[in-house]
């Protein structure tokens, strides 16, 4: 799989660990929440950087407490239909504060790249074959957003109260 991150397509040092396999030293390591669940206590104290991968149906509540043990959210999306990882990062950016990468897997599709970024995401995994030029280009293809988002300040409200002089002050004299 290939990783667009910070506009580019860019090496992917974390390695995703299937539960019964044995985690790297200290390479950067992804696993499992059922995983997590079983080995919290010593992942805990792992050396190297950690990161956690969510499926659809494991919402963020379930390790609000542990996110500062995480370099890294991989959420994932099974079928395009499933937007619960939309959800899922902005609970993680918004009201859990989680600053670390966010990252989109599974079906991770073109037309759905600036909504993902919206919500949070700053990394997403996808197919070796793509063209990334094309793919790039989805960030940018909508210029007028009427909604905040996730760390946003371009959407239309907030662009028009920034341009706006402001009220007229009127002078008034006797």
């Amino acid at each position: 799989m290939a990783l667009i991150k910070d506009n580019a397509l860019r090496p992917d040092a974390w390695v995703l660990v299937a539960d019964d396999a044995e985690l790297p030293e200290s390479d950067p390591a992804i696993v499992s929440f059922a995983r997590w669940r079983r080995d919290r206590a010593r992942l805990a104290r792992r050396n190297g950087p950690l990161g956690l991968r969510l499926g659809s149906d494991q919402p963020p509540e379930g390790v609000a407490d542990d996110l500062a043990a995480f370099d890294l959210i991989a959420l994932e999306f099974p079928k395009f239909t499933d937007g619960r990882a939309y959800s899922y990062a902005r609970i993680l950016r918004e009201r859990y504060g989680f600053a670390g990468e966010l990252r989109a897997v599974g079906n991770v599709l073109r037309d759905q790249l600036f909504f993902m970024r919206r919500c949070g995401f700053d990394a997403f995994e996808v197919g070796d074959d793509i063209d990334i030029g094309a793919w790039l280009e989805a960030f940018a293809e909508i210029e007028v957003i009427y909604q905040p988002a996730a760390g946003d300040t371009h959407a239309l409200q907030a662009l028009r109260t920034s341009l706006s002089p402001g009220p007229t002050r009127m002078r008034v004299t006797a």
